[in-house]
């Protein structure tokens, strides 16, 4: 593949923004970046492979900076959920096709998203955790294994699963960014012994690399700046976002 500069550049562009929401919210990387790179018409195991990358880069920065905050007991949950989910999710991109996902994807997160985000904002009370019993982080690791090895969406559930939980801004991120990383580990071995790994997807990276560095700075400088009670809220009009530009990107497909 003959790859031209404006091309190179415009890749750039897509992962800064990625990584920027991921360092900003602890998510959302795969489901910004995969659709603006699918508009470059760039091989879609490139695609893949590069966020791989990317998205652990950035987990790597962020969970060294907010261990300190990770729930550990969830994460051991999740990560156990995850691996058994990984291998579930090679079948699952065999026997389903991505539209199907993509548009149940972007439809529940644009549904969980508006409902959560319309009753915090009218809600003047502190709004109780739900799903206390632990049990749960198992199926949210599950499902995120399941996601992440088949459509490298595996945010998508875990983000789920801390907003029902009410993790604190800290928490929320130190938690998704430990479980990414090491989630994501797995993910992009397997993505390397399947073949995905290429000449292009390391020249793209490379140019990249810079700019993750930048966009996780700056992330971590926006998101310090954010009050902890709107930093929910922001979650949850995020979710409403990627869950229209999931529709979107599924519906071109059909």
């Amino acid at each position: 593949m003959v790859m031209s500069v404006s091309l190179i550049i415009l890749v750039v562009i897509a992962v800064f923004i990625g990584a920027l929401s991921r360092s900003t919210f602890g998510f959302g990387e795969a489901v910004v970046s995969m659709p603006l790179l699918a508009l470059l018409s760039l091989d879609l195991h490139i695609s893949i492979s590069l966020i791989g990358l990317v998205g652990l880069t950035v987990a790597l920065f962020t969970a060294v900076s907010g261990w300190s905050y990770v729930d550990r007991p969830a994460l051991i949950r999740l990560v156990i959920g995850a691996l058994a989910g990984i291998p579930l999710g090679i079948l699952l991109v065999v026997k389903l096709p991505e539209t199907i996902i993509t548009i149940a994807l972007g439809f529940f997160l644009l549904v969980y998203g508006t409902y959560s985000f319309s009753k915090h904002l009218c809600s003047n009370e502190h709004i109780q955790a739900r799903l206390k019993n632990k049990f749960w982080a198992l199926p949210a690791g599950l499902i995120s294994g399941i996601l992440g090895s088949a459509y490298n969406s595996h945010g998508v559930p875990v983000v789920v699963y801390g907003t029902l939980r009410r993790w604190e801004p800290q928490r929320f991120r130190g938690t998704l960014q430990a479980h990414f990383l090491i989630s994501g580990i797995f993910i992009v071995a397997g993505q390397a012994l399947g073949g995905l790994w290429t000449k292009e997807v390391f020249i793209l990276y490379g140019y990249s690399f810079p700019v993750i560095v930048h966009a996780t700075v700056l992330g971590v400088f926006i998101q310090r700046r954010i009050p902890n009670e709107k930093f929910e809220r922001y979650v949850f009009l995020l979710l409403v976002v990627l869950g229209t530009v999931l529709l979107m990107n599924g519906a071109q497909s059909l």
